[in-house]
């Protein structure tokens, strides 16, 4: 008694699309998160200003200097108070040659806040200060 496992003719290669467009839409989603992450700030979630003339900014090195609404001042997302920030300006200056500041104020703080950093931003030395706003839609 003999099996023959040989049935009929050979089947054909069959190219399956779902596991393809799966793969797919997988590599898409993962490039679309990553692009989004690329121009995050470094500073704290706050409600930005918005402005029609905003330009790309390039903060490499920039340290992040947040403002939140109720006054208060962070370093790169970490809750400052007011001589710990000036200690750690000095401390930038001296040991970065080239210093930047972003400074990622809510639209709802007080001007005289946003002022006080970029005044003890200057008193430290440091020359080069960004305000990170958001783009105006347009129309708005």
């Amino acid at each position: 008694m003999s099996a023959s496992f040989n049935s009929g003719p050979p089947k054909k290669a069959r190219i399956e699309i779902i596991p393809l467009i799966d793969v797919i839409f997988f590599l898409l989603a993962t490039f679309v998160l990553f692009t989004l992450s690329l121009n995050k700030s470094g500073g704290l979630n706050v409600a930005l200003p918005q402005t029609s003339t905003s330009e790309p900014r390039a903060a490499d090195g920039a340290v992040t200097l947040s403002i939140t609404a109720e006054g208060t001042i962070a370093w790169d997302k970490q809750l400052v108070t007011l001589d710990d920030f000036i200690a750690r300006l000095q401390a930038y200056k001296q040991v970065e040659p080239n210093p930047k500041v972003l400074i990622n104020g809510d639209e709802n703080a007080m001007f005289s806040q946003a002022r006080y950093v970029i005044d003890e931003v200057r008193k430290a030395g440091i020359s080069k200060i960004l305000i990170e706003t958001r783009i105006r839609p347009a129309g708005a």
